[in-house]
């Protein structure tokens, strides 16, 4: 009796967790209120797909305020994200904007500038009727942009609108836009216009801008900035007579050379050979010894110049990087001669060296100077 007395008890208790607990009463950290209510606006919390950036444009479309066409570029109609989270962004519709004598309820969707229209799960067209009156906030989810069922495509299957700027983005802004000014303001007013895209080609990842066919042959200075947020690049001067190739730093632009980039297989072993060798060889000793090749080792695989600096290079082989070992390098000219001391890193890196005749020391190749004092370790 004393064991069936306590499994009662047991499961009224469990009866009584779940009945408490309604299915209404789960709120979910996305639909928290992320803004404050004002007297007479109609407040909506929007929330967000996956794939939204917070320097995304995105705007509320419809009849009531005169579709994408009027409504985008008006600050009216401009979601603002909230502070403290990426997932939720608001705006506050004041009715007395409305027009034609439509309201929220007559229909309304979401514009994303950078990622397109609102789409459903399966890619329909998305029309939300939800209001809520004045003073008061509605959650609505948006399910996705339009860019995501666009089909990945290849580097030759891109149809470019006239020439392309190809850059390769290393200015650090959180934001990137491009002002033209010369034989015409070609990309419109200040801060001019966003990427057209991203894309990886032969290796190299770009940011580019597609010009514009109406815009072919004009000489325009091109302004790189963080999208009007108060820092730019000095100007860069360009005929729209070709593709262009350039890399933003955080100082400036220079041309870029895709033809430079060189393909590793794995991380890479850069050596500064100063040592008067007559050949180079690596062998390493660690976790698996005669890596790469017994005694002396492997032949470089090829030579490669950066920042100014000619570097004799190996490739480990992306196989052998995936492992996490820890291996002895011994540089060596296979006829006798060697350093000293060798260089011992886990293969989960590139590595830059300077080789003497009797010492191989890391270096940084940011600010390596041949021969100079800092790259021997003094």
């Amino acid at each position: 009796m004393k064991k069936s007395y306590v499994l009662n008890l047991l499961l009224l208790a469990i009866v009584a967790l779940f009945g408490g607990c309604s299915k209404e009463e789960i709120v979910f950290e996305s639909e928290l209120p992320r803004f404050e209510l004002r007297p007479g606006y109609q407040l909506l919390e929007v929330i967000m797909p996956w794939g939204t950036f917070a320097d995304d444009e995105i705007y509320i479309v419809g009849d009531f305020n005169g579709g994408e066409e009027k409504a985008v570029g008006d600050p009216r109609w401009l979601l603002q994200k909230a502070p403290d989270t990426d997932v939720k962004w608001g705006i506050y519709v004041n009715p007395d904007d409305c027009i034609g004598g439509y309201t929220l309820a007559d229909g309304y969707t979401f514009y994303n500038v950078q990622q397109g229209i609102e789409r459903t799960l399966d890619d329909k067209a998305v029309l939300h009727h939800e209001a809520p009156a004045p003073g008061e906030r509605l959650n609505v989810m948006v399910y996705r942009w339009a860019d995501y069922f666009k089909e990945p495509v290849g580097p030759g299957e891109v149809e470019h609108d006239g020439y392309v700027i190809y850059v390769v983005d290393n200015s650090g802004y959180d934001s990137l836009a491009m002002y033209a000014y010369g034989d015409a303001e070609c990309f419109g007013g200040w801060p001019g216009m966003r990427p057209t895209g991203e894309i990886d080609i032969a290796g190299v990842h770009y940011t580019y801008f597609d010009t514009g066919a109406a815009n072919e042959g004009l000489n325009e200075n091109l302004i790189f900035n963080n999208n009007g947020g108060g820092k730019q690049l000095p100007d860069y001067n360009v005929t729209l007579n070709q593709d262009f190739y350039l890399e933003l730093t955080p100082d400036g632009v220079v041309e870029f050379d895709p033809s430079a980039v060189v393909p590793h297989d794995g991380y890479t072993v850069y050596v500064s050979n100063l040592s008067g060798w007559d050949e180079l060889y690596l062998y390493m000793w660690g976790d698996v010894n005669d890596l790469n090749g017994a005694w002396p080792g492997m032949a470089p695989t090829g030579t490669q110049k950066i920042n100014g600096v000619e570097y004799v290079y190996f490739d480990l082989g992306a196989s052998n990087c995936d492992q996490g070992l820890t291996e002895h390098i011994i540089l060596n000219n296979g006829n006798g001669k060697q350093v000293d001391e060798v260089v011992v890193f886990a293969l989960d890196r590139d590595v830059y060296v300077e080789l003497t005749s009797n010492s191989a020391h890391e270096i940084d190749p940011a600010d390596y100077v041949p021969g100079g004092n800092d790259s021997a370790g003094e």
